[in-house]
């Protein structure tokens, strides 16, 4: 195929497939690179797998409810743990599959290898040279494992081997208390695992509310052992792996390392492009378009590490397949922040965090599940939600949450926030009951209380007296 282009894209993931799709729309001189396994992050390692993993812990762990409602038996229940690994794979190759169709249809404008730089306009593969008008940077990221760690063996899983194994030992410690760090977590602890989870942070998946944190790490102990604040030393043992972090000192199974996720740029040549590279060795760019500096080099997804979550890649995807194929790059508005981790309860920051709010000034309403009727019903009568908003009129600013239904909440609140929403506007609109989100309307009204408005509709309509029933 001719070498003069007018777009390459580097990486086929999620961003790089979302630039694609744009690229074509306008232009079928367009070379898709990639280097590694096809099928995306979120397909074959990411979202989709362990959301898999998720639903079966989820659905095992059920049992420990039924007699509460009556239900006996649940005891006698067990579990087929390679049986469920083997449905995750399974799920996982039919998600990864659908990516891959749509990779094989560009035919020879997809092609597998190691890109390297030369260039602004300059791509090499091998012994070969392609020139493009612009460059779309989507090479992704891989999980980060410490060198030493390494040397350990199979005993020590990433993210990108964990769903390969036949089955899981007795015991696991995970290292890393962030979204995956948490999800696997738990879901491991409600598949049989005794799990012991490390971080040398405190913090627990980001939250940065103090409430919202104490009611995660409380919910969460109850299940797994949480070991924070202190570094961890990994060594082998005869049958295990050594766990050393602060005053804890064991043998498990397996460690599941679940640090973070690195960018794959240490061997693309960033430095042809000739721009000064910040501490993590990325590049400038601006993310409404994503523009390296004025050249016409635009990075997206993974690869810029600003936010490492599917549908921020897609966007990103987009933005840069756009301006890749226009004279004038387009300045876009970027979504209203979404957080969500697939817990149990869930965890889910929209907007604002508490750490970005002024919380001398701003308005906080909360409210606690604990009584919440319809999560009485339910058995899923734990978790907090706290929402933030502006004193003067009382617009929702964000919302921090370890709530039941957290991942809807948040889907509801980032309506509100994207729209400029008060709280009084969301008071006026119908709360069937009985459902969650009336613990939402309760926190609304609280900062209502705060935020007195003038007007006359139900938005003002008060509480009903009998919690049971509000």
């Amino acid at each position: 195929m001719a070498t003069e282009l007018d777009v390459i894209v580097i990486g086929a993931g999620s961003a790089g497939l979302a630039a694609v799709q744009q690229i074509q729309k306008t232009s079928d001189r367009f070379l898709l690179i990639n280097d590694g396994a096809y099928g995306t992050t979120c397909a074959r390692v990411g979202c989709m797998p362990s959301k898999a993993l998720i639903e079966a812990a989820n659905a095992f762990h059920a049992r420990k409810k039924a007699p509460a409602f009556g239900i006996r038996g649940g005891e006698q229940l067990s579990i087929d743990i390679p049986a469920v690994l083997q449905r995750v794979r399974s799920l996982r190759d039919r998600f990864v599959g659908g990516v891959l169709r749509s990779t094989q249809a560009l035919g020879e404008r997809s092609i597998a290898g190691r890109a390297r730089l030369l260039g602004p306009n300059e791509v090499a593969v091998g012994d070969q040279v392609f020139r493009a008008r612009r460059l779309v940077i989507a090479t992704g990221s891989r999980p980060v494992m410490p060198k030493p760690w390494l040397a350990l063996g199979e005993r020590v899983l990433s993210t990108d081997t964990v769903f390969e194994q036949a089955t899981l030992p007795p015991s696991m410690a995970v290292i890393g208390l962030g979204a995956i760090g948490i999800e696997m977590a738990q879901a491991l602890s409600r598949l049989g695992v005794e799990v012991h989870a490390f971080d040398s942070n405190d913090a627990l998946a980001g939250v940065s509310d103090p409430v919202v944190a104490d009611t995660a790490r409380q919910a969460f102990g109850k299940e797994f052992a949480i070991h924070s604040g202190h570094g961890v030393e990994l060594s082998n043992t005869a049958s295990g792996i050594r766990v050393q972090a602060g005053p804890v000192d064991m043998e498990v199974g397996r460690v599941l390392v679940a640090i973070g996720r690195k960018p794959n740029l240490d061997e693309l040549g960033l430095d042809a492009l000739g721009v000064t590279l910040d501490g993590r060795g990325l590049p400038p760019f601006d993310r409404t378009t994503m523009q390296i500096g004025d050249l016409p080099v635009f990075i997206a997804g993974d690869a810029n590490a600003d936010a490492s979550l599917l549908h921020e890649a897609a966007d990103e995807g987009f933005i840069a397949g756009v301006n890749a194929v226009a004279d004038v790059p387009t300045c876009f508005q970027r979504r209203t922040p979404l957080a969500i981790v697939f817990s149990d309860p869930g965890i889910a920051a929209v907007g604002q965090r508490f750490s970005h709010v002024d919380t001398s000034t701003c308005v906080i309403g909360s409210v606690d599940f604990a009584t919440q009727s319809r999560a009485l019903t339910a058995q899923r009568n734990l978790g907090v939600l706290r929402v933030y908003a502006a004193p003067e009129d009382a617009r929702i600013l964000g919302a921090e949450m370890c709530a039941p239904a957290a991942e809807h909440l948040a889907h509801l609140l980032a309506l509100a926030i994207a729209r400029g929403l008060t709280a009084h506007d969301l008071l006026a609109m119908p709360f069937y009951h009985p459902v969650l989100e009336e613990g939402l309307r309760s926190a609304l009204r609280e900062i209502a209380r705060h935020s007195p408005s003038e007007r006359s509709d139900l938005a003002t309509c008060h509480a009903d007296p009998t919690s049971a029933l509000d």
